[in-house]
Parts: structure tokens; sequence; C-alpha cells
């Protein structure tokens, strides 16, 4: 039988609650995706911040539809709700990731627009949802961000996976879930308001320090081919083709290197 997780909560919530007032953290054995959960609440009207861990998901998704493994004690699986109101939502994907590989390990880089890497290998997906607030009107009104975050703690089953994924342990032998929530949330919810307040644009230089694809071939889903630049003060990757320099900003466009970087 598998040992009891222990989590924290208290010290969860004792951490986050005086920056965001009315906070709650809930753990779940089992949900179909926590993502799925908050946004249900916020159509409903329940728009309070609030931390949901689930030890395994069973419908678990991330970017452009794929399924995200999460298997329990294997993965961290975590939403968090908050309202939010940045003048510019661009590059909100990739304040998170900042957060969350500044705060795990200084080897960890990040391939636009929404994943976590180590040596090319996938170890943390983002899915950032948005709903609209009861009583919100016009442009600037706040809206329930839900921030979506998938962490392999242990190695997942590579099978029918083109490259095996990456896992946490290998870069922090014996660290859990628990251990890597603890280390992420506080860290995590003072990016997002610094976003919220300042935007992307601060944050440039701190992607492009971890940006996994700069100076790289990449093909992009919709036929384009270059080299990646990094991005730019809105979050935009920046790729270098045959007709000149690309701004890249949808989320539906996915990238894949093709060469180890140049230098």
């Amino acid at each position: 039988m598998r040992a009891p997780v222990i989590w924290h909560a208290e010290a969860l919530w004792e951490a986050v609650v005086p920056l965001l007032p009315g906070f709650t953290v809930e753990i779940a054995p089992e949900l179909p995706s926590t993502n799925s959960a908050l946004m249900q609440r916020a159509r409903s009207g329940d728009g309070q911040p609030t931390l949901l861990v689930a030890e395994q998901q069973t419908a678990g998704r991330g970017r452009l539809g794929r399924a995200w493994q999460s298997e329990a004690g294997s993965s961290l699986t975590f939403s968090l709700g908050m309202p939010l109101a940045p003048q510019d939502w661009s590059g909100l994907s990739l304040a998170v990731g900042i957060s969350l590989a500044e705060s795990l390990h200084p080897d960890l880089r990040l391939k636009w627009p929404n994943d976590l890497w180590l040596n090319d290998r996938k170890l943390a997906g983002i899915l950032i949802e948005t709903a609209s607030t009861v009583g919100a009107i016009g442009a600037g009104a706040p809206r329930y961000a839900v921030i979506g975050v998938g962490v392999n703690v242990h190695a997942p089953d590579p099978q029918g996976l083109s490259t095996a994924p990456a896992s946490l342990q290998e870069l922090l032998p014996g660290m859990d879930a628990p251990g890597a929530m603890a280390r992420v949330l506080l860290p995590l919810v003072q990016a997002i308001q610094a976003f919220e307040t300042s935007g992307f644009s601060p944050l440039q230089a701190r992607f492009n320090a971890r940006d996994a694809l700069r100076g790289r071939e990449v093909n992009l889903s919709d036929g384009v081919a270059g080299t990646a630049h990094g991005v730019d003060g809105t979050g935009a990757m920046l790729v270098h083709t045959a007709d000149g320099m690309k701004q890249i900003t949808s989320s539906e466009i996915s990238v894949r290197p093709q060469s180890a970087p140049k230098g």
C-alpha cells in the first residue's frame, strides 16, 4: 500500500493568504482535471483564489488538447485560480515558466510558450485558461485565470512517446510532489502579481537566459522555418526566416527544434 502523502496544506495557505485574501488550499486524491474543475467553478460564479492539487489526474490536459499523464506519487499536478486584470495578457505563460524554473533548478530551460525542459526533454507543462468574472464589464475588467501546472517528479512511462520525458528527481534526488509544491507556490503567486502590474517586458532577459530554442533551427506547424532568436518584450517568439524576422504569437503554433544550439 502506498504511504499517504503529507502536503502541509496549512503551511501553503499561511504563506500565500497575506497576498491573496480569501485564498484556499484543496488537496484531492483524484480528479479528472484540476483546470476543468476550477473553470467550472468560475463559470458558476466562484472566483475565489484557490490552489487545487490532485494527487492523480485521470483526464489531465495540455496545450492543443494533448493528454498529460499523471499517476499518484509520480507527478505534481495543480491549478492556481485567481482574478487577474493585467493591461496585456501576452507572456503570462512565459512568466509562469520563468518562476517555476527559477524555483526548481538552475539547469531547467524554457521551451516557448509553456514547457520546462531538461536536456531537450519535457519536465513540466503549463496550461492557462480564463473565464469572465461575475459582473465584470469592459476590456480592463478582471478575469478568473486558471494556471495549470504538471511536473514530472518521477520519470513517467515513455511508451508511445518519441522522446522520454525528464523528471525532477534527476536533478533533485529525493524530491517529492509536496516538496516541489512548497518550493514553487509562493514565488509563483508573487510572479503572477508582478506580471499583472508590470507585464512581461521586465522578464524578457530572464526568459532569454533560459530559452531552450534560442539560436536553433526551428520548424513551426504552419510551415514557417528559421532560426529562433529569443522573445521580444511582449513574449512573442522571434524567428529569423528567409523573409526576415517574424514575431510568433499564436499559442496554436507548435515549435520543434531541428539542431543543437549554435556557437
